[in-house]
This record gives C-alpha cells, sequence and structure tokens, in this order.
C-alpha cells in the first residue's frame, strides 16, 4: 500500500521500542499480535520500498486480511494523512517538530485489549519490569508464529489469558484485573471499531468500569490502543509538554494549556505524541555527558 501523507518506517522505528526484524531481512519489522476475534494470532512483516511504498505480509493461523488491517492501525497507516502537515503549516511550534521527526506518526498497541493488559502490568513498575512480564506472558501462553525458522510470540488471546491462576509476578489482584480485562475483550467492549465509534466521554466512562483502570489509563487504552487521531489527553505529562514546548509557565491554567491544541485539529493526538517524543529526546540529550543540558531544537 501506498501511505497516504509522509511516512517512514525506518524512522518510526526509533521512538515506540524497536520491533523484532527478520534476521534475512534485516530492515524488515514483524509484529506479532492475537487478532480481534481472538480466533487465532499472526506476525505481520512490514516493509518499505525506495518509492514510499509498504508491502505488508500476514503468517500465522488468523485470517490475512485482519491481521494486516490491524497491523495497518497499528502504524497509524490506516489513517488519511496528507493534511497532517497542514498543521504544522499553520502552527510554527509543530512545525518544526514535524520536520524535526520527519512527520512521524504514533504507533499504538496492537489492540485495546493489549494496551489495558499493558497498563494493569505495569503498573507501580518500571518501563522493563513491566516488558519483561509481558515477554514471559508471551512466551508462556501466547500463540507461536513462525517465520522461516524464527518464532515469533503474541501476547496471550483474552480467552487463554483468562485461565492462567498463577504466574511469577502476577500478585492475585492484578491477575484478578487482567481476567476482567479479558472477559471485556472477548464480549466485544474493548473492541477497537467500537471505541473509535463511541463519543470520547462515553468511551472514557466505560473503560473506567474496568478494576483498576482509573482515567489516565483510560485515556491510554482510547488514544493509543484504539486509536483516536484527534483525540487529547488532559494528563500531567501533556500538560507539562505543551507548557515546555510553548513556553508557558507552570501557573498556566490547564484549560489554557489545552486551548493551544485547537491548532491540530484533526490530529490532535498525533500532535500530542509528537511533543512526548520531543520531551522525551531533550531528557535524554540533557542528560549526555557534557551536554550542558542543552536542547536539541534546531538538531533533526
Amino acid at each position: 500500500m501506498q501511505p497516504l501523507g509522509p511516512f517512514d518506517l525506518a524512522h518510526q522505528n526509533q521512538y515506540f521500542g524497536s520491533w523484532p526484524t527478520l534476521q534475512a531481512e534485516p530492515h524488515t519489522l514483524v509484529l506479532a499480535f492475537p487478532v480481534e476475534g481472538w480466533v487465532g494470532s499472526a506476525a505481520v512483516t512490514v516493509s518499505q520500498a525506495s518509492d514510499g511504498a509498504v508491502h505488508l505480509a500476514a503468517h500465522g493461523d488468523a485470517p490475512a486480511e485482519e491481521a494486516v488491517a490491524q497491523a495497518l492501525a497499528v502504524l497509524s497507516l490506516d489513517i488519511d494523512a496528507t493534511c497532517w502537515p497542514d498543521v504544522g503549516a499553520r502552527d510554527q511550534v509543530m512545525g518544526e517538530l514535524q520536520r524535526r521527526y520527519r512527520f512521524v506518526r504514533p504507533v499504538l498497541f496492537a489492540t485495546p485489549y493489549e494496551a489495558a493488559a499493558h497498563f494493569v502490568l505495569g503498573h507501580r513498575r518500571s518501563a522493563a519490569q513491566a516488558r519483561r512480564l509481558r515477554t514471559a506472558l508471551a512466551e508462556s501462553y501466547g500463540d507461536p508464529v513462525n517465520i522461516s525458522g524464527q518464532v515469533f510470540h503474541a501476547f496471550p488471546r483474552p480467552q487463554v489469558l483468562a485461565k492462567v491462576t498463577a504466574f511469577p509476578g502476577l500478585e492475585t489482584p492484578r491477575l484478578e484485573r487482567l481476567h476482567a480485562i479479558a472477559a471485556a475483550a472477548l464480549e466485544g467492549s474493548l473492541d477497537r471499531r467500537r471505541l473509535r465509534d463511541l463519543e470520547e466521554t462515553d468511551a472514557l466512562t466505560q473503560l473506567r468500569q474496568l478494576p483498576g483502570i482509573g482515567d489516565f489509563f483510560a485515556q491510554g487504552i482510547l488514544h493509543r490502543g484504539a486509536g483516536t487521531a484527534d483525540g487529547m489527553t488532559r494528563d500531567e505529562m501533556s500538560l507539562h509538554a505543551i507548557r515546555t514546548a510553548y513556553s508557558l509557565t507552570d501557573a498556566t491554567p490547564p484549560a489554557q494549556v489545552l486551548e493551544i491544541g485547537e491548532r491540530w485539529h484533526p490530529f490532535r493526538m498525533w500532535a500530542t505524541v509528537l511533543l512526548h517524543i520531543d520531551m522525551r529526546a531533550r531528557r535524554l540529550l540533557s542528560a549526555l555527558p557534557h551536554s550542558g543540558g542543552r536542547s536539541p531544537r534546531g538538531r533533526a
């Protein structure tokens, strides 16, 4: 498929955890996940040709067309982004960030179900601890998909996760919350299309009904799990990122901070993700020896 709007697969891979690749084709990424409908799992290979075309192929026992569609959603390639540069044309700060990060698009969780599970697994744990636990669960209970001798493990399908009664690192309350998330996925309330079609306030209200899911996690499931291109998060980290980028003081009221996001329609979530990427990049640079706390502004 030819992306609608700018897209650089290799550049994307720098900012969202770095996917595994095929040993025989190091530039081909592999996304492994259970496919919604939960009849099977897939590993979708993704590569980009010199003309910009993105090539995807599904492997595994899940329906190929559905697996590829899900992979496109993960990469935000199911969105027509031809107007994404227009946001930067009318907002100088956003335009600078778009150019610096090559119009990077958000990468979503494979499903809202996986997003919810991720937040429960990572609650009060470091990112590294959460990743290790996710990997261990996938290797123990996820469907394996073999591609030319390489095996990739998807996260456990919800009907499998619901039957896990004990696992190292999962205390009983956390496991019970995962069971509730699995049940919600099986009944369809965490379906990506369903959540996208709901009004934002209704979707967030329903997500907060899940055990262990507060407002912050609900926003994460909706915006980074379902993938709402024009959603707007209101957490403190996002507010801080906006204040920093637009040289606002900490005393600037949240309502006034969020008004800036009105300039980013219809890509408010994409713009917010870009601000988060820049904030992390500046923190990493300031931590480098002899950096003197310099900002990477102006650096490609």
